[in-house]
């Protein structure tokens, strides 16, 4: 179909530009291509280790197809067809400086043998420490894409990242969210340019926004009880992809390439029991800020 082959060549355009532009940003290492094929389609695995200021990078592309199975139908509510056809781009940014951001982007098309489609995806941040100022010109970048396309994007896809990027088992958000979108449909043709349009900035914006921050960052100095801190927050990272995302589980209950599935994982990540942080510390002060709802735009 028109709208796979079209889907599939810019999304995989798109990954070798993201790679092209981090690669620069970091201006250290270099990505490494790794092409899979499997019996639902194929995908190139673009990973970089061991940069300047970025410690691990993962920038996934994929086009894969196959029958929807039960475990796919509860996990992405899918009531209608029998097959499936995706594709997407999916990135995990984890720097070397714990005052630099994680940050990480998704976009995605989905299409049923019934005819139905549709997009989703979205980019959030998540600070080891926040830093309201920052946190507030990555919603308003966001904001500004946003709005390009409709006034009720930012605000519905803000909630919603705050909503879906949240361990309930801790009680926080994962970082200072962003926004995120799923099932948004692409049945007729004006519907499908938009949204298409919409993940193509995104994904464009995505090495832009993380520049900026990554420059702010990178030389900053930093503690061994800083660099422990960055590890537990590691930690609740891969709790959550673990736990909740559901790319990961989407991947794994579609016999997707598990090392790529779970390339999102930080090189280093560690758990500490009840750990509780300084009175008056920038630790606390992270935490108090982990939270829903948060009117980041303003700061």
């Amino acid at each position: 179909m028109m709208r796979k082959d079209q889907i599939a060549k810019h999304y995989r355009n798109l990954q070798q530009q993201v790679c092209q532009k981090l690669e620069t940003a970091d201006g250290g290492g270099v990505f490494k291509t790794d092409h899979w094929t499997k019996d639902i389609g194929e995908g190139f695995t673009m990973v970089f280790q061991n940069g300047s200021a970025i410690e691990k990078a993962a920038v996934n592309f994929s086009a894969v197809n196959g029958v929807v199975n039960e475990n796919m139908r509860k996990a992405l509510k899918i009531d209608e067809g029998q097959e499936y056809f995706a594709s997407g781009i999916s990135s995990i940014i984890h720097p070397r400086n714990p005052h630099a951001p994680i940050a990480h982007m998704n976009v995605r098309y989905f299409e049923l043998s019934s005819g139905h489609s549709w997009f989703g995806g979205g980019i959030d941040l998540t600070p080891h420490y926040v830093n309201k100022k920052e946190a507030g010109w990555f919603h308003r970048e966001l904001k500004n894409i946003c709005d390009l396309f409709s006034p009720d994007y930012y605000p519905n896809f803000k909630k919603w990242a705050d909503d879906y990027f949240y361990l309930k088992h801790r009680d926080e958000t994962r970082g200072v969210g962003g926004i995120f979108f799923d099932h948004q449909s692409a049945d007729d043709d004006l519907a499908f340019e938009q949204l298409f349009a919409f993940t193509r900035d995104l994904t464009q914006a995505y090495p832009r926004i993380y520049k900026e921050l990554l420059n702010a960052n990178r030389d900053k100095e930093y503690t061994d009880d800083e660099k422990q801190w960055q590890y537990l927050r590691r930690g609740r990272y891969v709790e959550f992809n673990l736990l909740y995302d559901r790319g990961t589980k989407f991947g794994l209950e579609s016999n997707g390439r598990t090392e790529s599935i779970l390339l999102s994982m930080p090189p280093m990540a560690s758990w500490a029991y009840d750990f509780q942080p300084v009175a008056g510390s920038r630790e606390e002060e992270t935490l108090n800020l982990l939270k829903k709802d948060i009117g980041w735009i303003s700061f």
